[in-house]
């Protein structure tokens, strides 16, 4: 299935890019959340009479992004968890405690910004979690996971 990006999608393309997609990604989530719309001649000249337009918001997202990350470069969330003497955490740390730990101290982080390719945090110590406010802008936050 062809499309045209009307956004930056991470690993695929760049705002204006026609690629191929799988037909169940495309229909069930691309062209639905308005990343994307078929690419079809009709289609081709509403984007490119739209482009300015869609390049001034991404532009101006990025710029959101830049500055939420400036704000997040120093963040340190402590988070408190039952563990055992040996300090395996009764439970386990993961993405909304991670948010609510941000929200916590007036940072607002969504969950799905939230990357954690080791899965969920099962011992107490520092680690570092990588928060993808754009496509283009990541930053890392330490998070100390402490025995309560």
């Amino acid at each position: 299935m062809e499309v045209i990006l009307l956004e930056k999608i991470r690993n695929l393309g760049d705002l204006g890019d026609q690629v191929s997609v799988k037909p169940g990604y495309g229909r069930n989530y691309l062209i639905p959340q308005g990343k994307a719309v078929n690419a079809t001649p009709e289609n081709k000249e509403i984007f490119e009479s739209r482009r300015a337009e869609l390049e001034k918001a991404a532009n101006d997202a990025l710029t959101r992004a830049t500055g939420r990350a400036r704000a997040m470069e120093e963040l340190v969330l402590e988070i408190a968890q039952r563990a055992s003497d040996e300090g395996k955490l009764f439970g386990s740390v993961g993405i909304h405690e991670i948010v609510d730990a941000a929200a916590a101290k007036d940072i607002e982080i969504d969950k799905s910004e939230v990357h954690m390719p080791t899965g969920a945090i099962k011992l107490t110590g520092e680690y570092d979690v990588e928060v993808a406010l754009h496509p283009e802008v990541t930053v890392a936050i330490k998070i100390i996971v402490a025995a309560e």
